[in-house]
């Protein structure tokens, strides 16, 4: 049966404001860019660049910078009917400095954060049901009521035949305990097809030492599959049989890693979505996520489908 929406996005959004001098350390920023984030958000806007129809199911606050996002998304053509807003909450911000090759700090605003206020009656009014996979984060576990928004839409997708994907999504700042943070993913994999995460996220889920047992206890509890994003190294595909796909990165001059994780993931679920199978999925995801490296951004430097296929034939025999 066809259904409205290819993709439906649940959890967080911010105004992320970006370093403009790069590489200079953050107590010597001398002005931002304002731009558009948040794991689940960037995710929509990256899916709808390719071509996906796609939704978000968030919060905002009654406030400008609600505005910003909304209107970002809008020109995005993302589908905004299922954002609400939240009297009385701040709609989020994120700072982050750009020290390239290895240097990203980032400082999160999120007391009285919007989007962590969503509830099961806002998912109730969201199309569950009719789009063909729902995405959820880790962060949105870190909360009442989110928390329970979001196991709820979990197991609402489950029972109408929706696929549902966890990106890990670990923000340790955002949990008072990193033991609790695995808890609340291990209950809700269950309800998870697939989950996608780094090593560290796939090792703070789980709490094993290394990212080979982490993944390994994933899968017991998921329903497909665990997808390793290794990031210079590409990427790793674990099927429940024990298949398991090492895909190669690209080979791209590093700009900025923040957003290459939510990047991929959209390079990815385009491909699932499209039937493509893992190990090719995973490449496209493996693409997007490098070319979303070279840029600035996350959400606004979303790769287009040309885009990302050019990358992945320029390499191709």
């Amino acid at each position: 049966m066809a259904r409205r929406y290819d993709v439906l996005c649940m959890g967080r959004n911010s105004i992320d404001l970006y370093s403009n001098d790069v590489g200079a350390p953050f107590e010597e920023i001398t002005s931002f860019a304002a731009l558009v984030g948040g794991c689940p958000t960037n995710i929509s806007v990256g899916t709808r660049r390719l071509g996906l129809k796609s939704a978000l199911l968030t919060a905002v606050g009654d406030d400008r910078v609600g505005d910003f996002v909304i209107h970002f998304l809008r020109r995005e053509a993302v589908d905004t009917s299922f954002i609400v807003r939240k009297p009385g909450t701040r709609t989020p911000a994120v700072l982050l400095g750009i020290q390239p090759p290895d240097k990203f700090p980032l400082v999160f605003y999120r007391d009285n954060a919007s989007d962590i206020q969503l509830t099961i009656d806002d998912v109730l009014a969201a199309p569950v049901a009719d789009t063909r996979l729902l995405l959820i984060s880790g962060t949105g576990l870190s909360k009442e009521p989110g928390k329970s928004a979001t196991q709820f839409a979990a197991e609402f997708a489950t029972a109408n035949d929706t696929e549902v994907v966890l990106d890990i999504d670990y923000r340790a700042d955002q949990w008072h305990d990193p033991r609790a943070f695995g808890v609340a993913v291990r209950i809700t994999l269950p309800l998870v097809d697939i989950a996608i995460g780094t090593e560290d996220e796939v090792k703070a889920a789980t709490g094993a030492r290394t990212a080979e047992a982490a993944v390994a206890r994933l899968l017991l509890g998921v329903r497909k599959a665990v997808v390793l994003k290794r990031g210079a190294e590409g990427s790793s595909v674990y099927l429940k049989d024990g298949t398991v796909y090492n895909v190669p990165p690209f080979r791209v001059n590093v700009l900025n890693v923040l957003g290459a994780g939510d990047a991929f993931a959209s390079g990815f679920l385009y491909g699932y979505l499209q039937g493509w199978g893992w190990e090719r999925a995973a490449r496209m995801g493996n693409a997007t996520g490098a070319i979303v490296v070279t840029r600035q951004g996350c959400a606004n430097d979303m790769p287009t489908l040309d885009e990302a296929l050019a990358l992945v034939r320029s390499t191709e025999d």
